[in-house]
């Protein structure tokens, strides 16, 4: 199989790519907590998945993988996967979801805090007895720390909810293979800013990008993105054929190596950095705590490499499709 995107795929991901490097700066990450989600729901991201009766583009998640990809490259903040995602498998009314006037949060099994919830309009709270829709004016949010400003999460109460009468898990899946392909993203920016920078600091006379140890590095974390990315493409493939059986094999393997990539990513960065990646001012920090904070959203590599183990050793072999 060819994991190889089609010119229609690419040109969606230039133009959101173009969108975010003109609204979602670095300097507004430090001020804004949605930017350019105005400017997103005007070019359609938001109704990529959504049916043509509520002004979405019907595509499947992969044609929009190197779109969300571009959401991690520009840490775009607020919940931006479980709006454009897992939002049109979960609400019975998703007419306005594209226009980008209803923003959702998702708290589902495996997660103990809901991202971004003050922000969202509506939220989607699994409970013992099933799925709980809770609007803006029914719920009560606590705060909880958390290594990311720019993707807050808070813990989740209410006492008036609709119950859904639908199953969590293909929007769990999707959600899932949309945040490791915003890992990804994470991951190429992270590596294109320890480039950068190893090639411009010096000592002893050089540029650090020509000492051997630091070029092994670089390479390390290129590899391991190019190794991750088509498992995420494979993944997105599996999620949208519902006669796959491996799908979540499939699933957990994306983002245990997508997870795990960013996370080398953000280490080989710090360190080429030094200790000036820590600073407040080097914008460097938001990429690295986004890194962190998606590495163990939806399930950390520990547990989704258990899953790929556990399905391996039950003799599990087959292979796509």
């Amino acid at each position: 199989m060819k994991f190889v995107f089609t010119d229609e795929q690419l040109a969606l991901a230039a133009t959101v790519r173009d969108v975010l490097r003109a609204h979602c700066p670095p300097a507004a990450l430090r001020s804004e907590r949605r930017p350019a989600w105005e400017q997103l729901a005007e070019i359609g991201f938001f109704g990529l998945l959504l049916p043509p009766d509520a002004d979405g583009l019907e595509l499947r998640l992969v044609d929009a993988l190197p779109a969300l990809e571009e959401t991690g490259r520009a840490c775009l903040p607020g919940p931006v996967v479980e709006t454009a995602v897992a939002a049109p498998y979960l609400l019975d009314d998703v007419a306005k979801l594209a226009s980008g006037s209803v923003c959702v949060s998702v708290l589902l099994p495996g997660q103990a805090y809901a991202p971004d919830a003050d922000l969202a309009d509506l939220l989607v709270v699994a409970r013992a007895d099933g799925l709980h829709l809770v609007s803006r004016d029914s719920v009560r949010l606590t705060s909880r720390p958390g290594v990311d400003p720019c993707r807050r999460l808070f813990d989740v109460s209410f006492d008036d909810s609709v119950l859904l009468d639908r199953s969590y898990v293909p929007a769990l899946r999707r959600v899932t293979v949309a945040t490791a392909a915003q890992l990804i993203g994470v991951g190429r920016q992270l590596l294109a800013a320890a480039v950068t920078h190893a090639q411009v600091r010096t000592q002893f006379g050089a540029a650090i990008g020509s000492f051997q140890a630091v070029k092994h590095q670089l390479a390390d974390v290129a590899i391991a993105l190019d190794f991750a990315a088509p498992l995420v493409h494979r993944a997105a493939l599996s999620v949208d054929d519902p006669v796959v059986p491996t799908v979540d094999r499939d699933v957990s393997a994306a983002k245990a190596a997508a997870g795990e990539a960013a996370a080398l990513a953000a280490r080989v960065a710090l360190q080429v950095h030094g200790a000036i990646g820590y600073t407040d001012e080097l914008d460097l920090r938001f990429w690295l705590a986004r890194a962190w904070s998606l590495s163990a959203a939806y399930g950390g590599s520990a547990v989704h490499r258990a899953r790929v183990r556990e399905s391996v050793i039950g003799g599990d072999l087959r292979r796509y499709p």
